[in-house]
C-alpha cells in the first residue's frame, strides 16, 4: 500500500515533472486557441473542437461530455482506472518512483479490516491477490509447457516478458497458497480466481492450464486467461477459459495486451487486433508491438473507444476462417461505429496470424498488415470473387456491404466507396446513396458511445459554451460579435427555453461562464468563425433531433395508412434532411 504521507509527495512530485500539456498531447493533437489548446475530444466522439487544456492552470475541459479536471482524472478517464492506477501510469512517466508500506515485498495485513471497509480498500486487496497468484502461476512454468510455447514459436524471453504461467492438476494449489498469503476465501472469489465447491470450501477455477495475465492500460493484472494443457486435462473441458466478470475485470472494457502495445500504438498511430493470445505473442514477436486482442469476447463499442482514445485506425486480422471472417465483420462494423477507419488483412485459407508468422516468418506477416484493404474494400472484393451472377453480387452488396457503409462516420469517405460501389454494379452513384438513405441507423451498442442527443442545459456542455461566448461578449465595450445577431442565433439553435433556462443561472455560475469564455478566447483572432461553427453544430443537432421526431410520426402514419399525414412528414423529413446537408457542409 502507498503510504498517505509519501502519496502527496509523489502527486506534487509527478505534477511538477509533468505539464497538463505534456500528458494530454500524448492522446490528443492539440492546437493553439487563444490563451489555451483545443481539440477534438478524446473521451467521445464529436466533429467540432470542444476539449479545452489550459496550460496557465494546468487543468482541461471538454464542452461536450462536460468533463474536467487536472492530469490525473484526464488519465483516469482516458485509461479508464482508478487514481492508484493513473499515479502508476503518470509515474512512469515522470520517472518518479512511489514508495511502498513497508517496501513491496511486505505487504500490510488487511485480513482483519472490517466487514464495510471501503471500495478503494477492497480494490486494493483484489489487486494484491491477482498479482500474487501471478507470481504463483509463473513460478509453475516448467519445461513441458515452455516446449510447448516453443513449437508454437513462442521464446522464453516472450513468455517472462507477458508473464505467462502454469496451473497444475492440484484442485487448490493456488487456494491454498492464497490462504498462506492471509487472503479470504471471499476475496478469492471476488478475484475470480477461485469458485465455492460441494464440501463448502474453494477450488482453483484454473486447472491444468497455461495462464495468460491479463492487464489493464496501468498494467495491473485483473484477470486471467487459461489454455487447456497436459495430460491431465479434461478431454471435455474448453480450449479457453477466462476469468469471471468481477469489480476488476470486465471482458467488453478490456483488451489483452493494451499496456504494453499503447505506446506503439500511438507511435504509428494504428492499433493491429487479433483473436487470442498467442496470436498476439507471435505479432509482437514478430515487430509488431501495436498489436492487441479481445479476452474472451466479442470485439464491442467498449473496445473501439478504447482504440479511439489512441488512435483513428485500426487493421483487423483475424482467422481466415468462416467463423473468423465473422468476427472480423462484427469488429469491423463495431469499430466504424466509434469513428475508427478500419482495415482488414485477409489471411491465407487455414492460418491464423501465429501460425503464418511461425510457417512462413514474419515477413509473411508484415506483408499482409501492409496489403490490408479499407472493409468496404474487402467486403467488395470478396462478394465479387465469390458471386456466381450480377444479380447475385448486387443482392449481397445490398444486404452485406450498404450496412457497413452505412455506418462510416466520414461524409468523404462514405462518398468515395458511394463512387466505388456504384462502379462496381454499373449504376449511378445517386442509386447507391437511395439505397443508403433507406437503411435504418443501427444505434450503437453501449450506452457510454452516445454522441449528439436532444440539446438541455443539463445534458449538453456545447450549449453552456455557446451562451459562455454570448454573456462575456455582452460585457465587453467592444465586443467582437454581433451580439443581437448572434443571441438570436443562439436562441434559433437550441430554442427560446433552454436560453431562458441559461439566462436563469446564478450569479456565479455566470461569473463563471464568463471567466471560462474569456480564458479561451481572451486572445483568440478567430472567434467569430469560431462561434459560427458552434452554432452551426447546435442548429445540426436540433434539426437532427426535430427529423428523428418527424421520421417516427412518418412511420405511424404508414401503419395506419394515413395517406395525407404521410405526405406532410415526408415533406418535413425531406426539408428537415435538406437543411441538415447544407449545415453538414459548413461544418
Amino acid at each position: 500500500m502507498v503510504c498517505s504521507s509519501h502519496m502527496a509527495n509523489t502527486v506534487q512530485q509527478i505534477k511538477d515533472r509533468l505539464s497538463i500539456v505534456d500528458v494530454v498531447s500524448q492522446y490528443v493533437k492539440l492546437e493553439r486557441s487563444g490563451t489555451s489548446l483545443r481539440a477534438k475530444c478524446p473521451l467521445h466522439a464529436e466533429r467540432t473542437p470542444s476539449f479545452f487544456v489550459s496550460p496557465e492552470r494546468g487543468t482541461y475541459h471538454c464542452f461536450g461530455c462536460n468533463v474536467g479536471g487536472d492530469i490525473f482524472s484526464f488519465v483516469e478517464a482516458i485509461e479508464g482506472l482508478d487514481f492508484k492506477g493513473a499515479l502508476k501510469v503518470l509515474a512512469e512517466k515522470a520517472g518518479v518512483q512511489i514508495v511502498y508500506e513497508r517496501g513491496e515485498k511486505e505487504k500490510k495485513d488487511l485480513s482483519a479490516m472490517p466487514a464495510h471497509a471501503g471500495q478503494a480498500g477492497e480494490r486494493d486487496r483484489l489487486f494484491e491477490l491477482l498479482e500474487t497468484a501471478t507470481i504463483f502461476f509463473s513460478s509453475r512454468l516448467n519445461d513441458l509447457e515452455k516446449q510447448y510455447l516453443e513449437r508454437r514459436g513462442i521464446t522464453g524471453a516472450t513468455a517472462k516478458e507477458f508473464r505467462l504461467g502454469f496451473a497444475g492438476n492440484g484442485w487448490s494449489d493456488l487456494a491454498d497458497h492464497l490462504k498462506e498469503k492471509k487472503f479470504s476465501e471471499h476475496e478469492m472469489i471476488d478475484a475470480g480466481v477461485a469458485r465455492r465447491n460441494d464440501r463448502g470450501g474453494v477450488s482453483d477455477k484454473f486447472r491444468n492450464r497455461i495462464i495468460f495475465p491479463i492487464a489493464d492500460s496501468a498494467g495491473r493484472v485483473v484477470g486471467f486467461s487459461g489454455r487447456i494443457f497436459g495430460e491431465n486435462a479434461s478431454p471435455e473441458a474448453p480450449k479457453y477459459l477466462n476469468s469471471p466478470e468481477t469489480p476488476l475485470f470486465h471482458k467488453s472494457k478490456i483488451l489483452y495486451g493494451l499496456d504494453k502495445a499503447k505506446l506503439a500504438i500511438r507511435k504509428h498511430n494504428c492499433a493491429v487486433l487479433v483473436e487470442g493470445q498467442i496470436d498476439l505473442l507471435a505479432s509482437h514477436q514478430a515487430g509488431w508491438g501495436n498489436t492487441i486482442a479481445v479476452s474472451g469476447t466479442a470485439f464491442t463499442p467498449d473496445h473501439a473507444a478504447l482504440i479511439r482514445r489512441i488512435t483513428d485506425n485500426l487493421v483487423i486480422a483475424l482467422d481466415a476462417d468462416e467463423a473468423g471472417i465473422k468476427a472480423a465483420g462484427r469488429a469491423a462494423r463495431a469499430a466504424l461505429q466509434i469513428g475508427l477507419n478500419v482495415k482488414v488483412a485477409r489471411l491465407p485459407s487455414g492460418f491464423d496470424p501465429a501460425d503464418l508468422i511461425l510457417k512462413k516468418g514474419k515477413d509473411a506477416w508484415s506483408k499482409e498488415m501492409r496489403e490490408a484493404k479499407d472493409i468496404i474494400t474487402f467486403l467488395l472484393d470478396v462478394l465479387q470473387a465469390h458471386a456466381k451472377h450480377s444479380d447475385n453480387f448486387r443482392r449481397s452488396v445490398e444486404g452485406i456491404v450498404l450496412p457497413y457503409l452505412a455506418d462510416v462516420s466520414s461524409p468523404i469517405a462514405r462518398e468515395q466507396y458511394v463512387r466505388e460501389v456504384a462502379k462496381r454494379l454499373g449504376v449511378s452513384e445517386h442509386s447507391v446513396s437511395e439505397a443508403l438513405g433507406k437503411l435504418p441507423k443501427t444505434p450503437l451498442a453501449s450506452d457510454s458511445l452516445k454522441t449528439d442527443s436532444h440539446l438541455s442545459v443539463q445534458d449538453d456542455g456545447r450549449i453552456r459554451h455557446a451562451y459562455s461566448i454570448l454573456i462575456w461578449q455582452k460585457n465587453l465595450s467592444k465586443p467582437q460579435l454581433d451580439i443581437e445577431a448572434y443571441e438570436r442565433e443562439l436562441g434559433e439553435s437550441i430554442g427560446a427555453d433552454v436560453l431562458d433556462q441559461l439566462k436563469s443561472l446564478g450569479e456565479s455560475e455566470q461569473e463563471k461562464l464568463k471567466f471560462i469564455a474569456e480564458r479561451l478566447y481572451g486572445k483568440s483572432g478567430s472567434l467569430k468563425s469560431e462561434a459560427k461553427s458552434l452554432i452551426n453544430v447546435l442548429q445540426k443537432d436540433r434539426l437532427s433531433f426535430e427529423l428523428s421526431e418527424a421520421s417516427l410520426a412518418l412511420k405511424k402514419a404508414e401503419e395506419r395508412g394515413d395517406e395525407k399525414e404521410i405526405g406532410v412528414y415526408m415533406s418535413v423529413c425531406n426539408m428537415l434532411t435538406t437543411q441538415i446537408a447544407k449545415l453538414t457542409q459548413k461544418v
